[in-house]
């Protein structure tokens, strides 16, 4: 906002003319008395634009710029407590057989759709290609601690709009190197499905990031992927947040704290999500 040659008044030096403006000061002349201020907080401590208008206009950009430093200070902050964050778990996270990605995110056809919340358990197909072809998709990194995200979208929808549909934990007894049908079964206790009107609000892209491509949402193939454990916590810390009947969001709640137990996780210091939809 260009405000050279505006008049203003000053408690102690009365009234002048703005001369010089740049993004840090302003500079006045009071009568041939110079004096340069700090900008914009000079402003409404010792300055006031006599310009009514001016003066309103001003006060705008300055909100703005107020709302855009403390969002960037947001930003900031969310990155440290997310760092100081993965700091603990690696020095938490003792047990080598968990995994930091040792969830897993199904792509379901509108078949498992209908079927899944009745039969709670998931296919990972079959090798597609390769001297393995036909063989069972193993799953070798899924243990007790795991949690499969169930998804899918419409086939004329963009991979950005790839909804959650719910999700559940692993039958505590499973391993994913030993299983012999191919199928994910689901704990007895920790299953969560989502209404339609919830999945629309819980997009997967809002949490999953390939780390090489961060403003990326592609999935052209595969029947499921590896999922981290943290991203996990905050769907679940957000499905909480999106419920509204009182004993679903104790479900939801005793789910989160079964599995951040299982995977060594802070529930009281999980960061804010972070997928390439946030990034972009």
């Amino acid at each position: 906002m260009n405000l050279i040659n505006e008049e203003v008044t000053h408690k102690v030096f009365g009234e002048g003319n703005i001369v010089d403006h740049d993004e840090s000061f302003i500079t006045v002349d009071f009568n041939k008395d110079v004096k340069k201020f700090v900008y914009p907080d000079a402003f409404g401590k010792f300055i006031t634009l006599n310009d009514r208008n001016v003066a309103e206009t001003l006060k705008k950009v300055l909100l703005k710029r107020k709302m855009e430093e403390e969002a960037l200070e947001r930003k900031r902050e969310e990155e440290k407590e997310r760092q100081a964050f993965e700091q603990r778990r690696r020095e938490k996270l003792k047990n080598p057989r968990i995994s930091e990605s040792s969830q897993i995110v199904f792509w379901l056809d509108e078949e498992e759709q209908q079927s899944v919340f009745n039969d709670w358990q998931v296919s990972t197909g079959k090798i597609q290609s390769g001297k393995n072809k036909g063989q069972l998709n193993r799953v070798a990194r899924l243990r007790p601690n795991s949690a499969g995200l169930l998804t899918a979208r419409e086939s004329d929808q963009p991979e950005a709009r790839r909804r959650i549909l719910g999700l559940y934990m692993v039958n505590e007894m499973f391993s994913g190197n030993l299983s012999e049908d191919g199928m994910v079964p689901s704990h007895a206790e920790f299953r969560i499905e989502l209404t339609d009107q919830e999945a629309e609000k819980m997009l997967f892209w809002n949490y999953y990031v390939n780390k090489n491509y961060p403003h990326r949402t592609t999935w052209n193939s595969g029947k499921f992927r590896y999922f981290d454990n943290v991203w996990t916590a905050q769907i679940l810390k957000d499905i909480i947040a999106l419920k509204t009947d009182e004993e679903q969001i104790k479900e939801a709640k005793n789910f989160l704290e079964y599995f951040c137990k299982m995977n060594v996780l802070d529930m009281e210091n999980i960061p804010v999500a972070n997928g390439a939809l946030k990034q972009q």
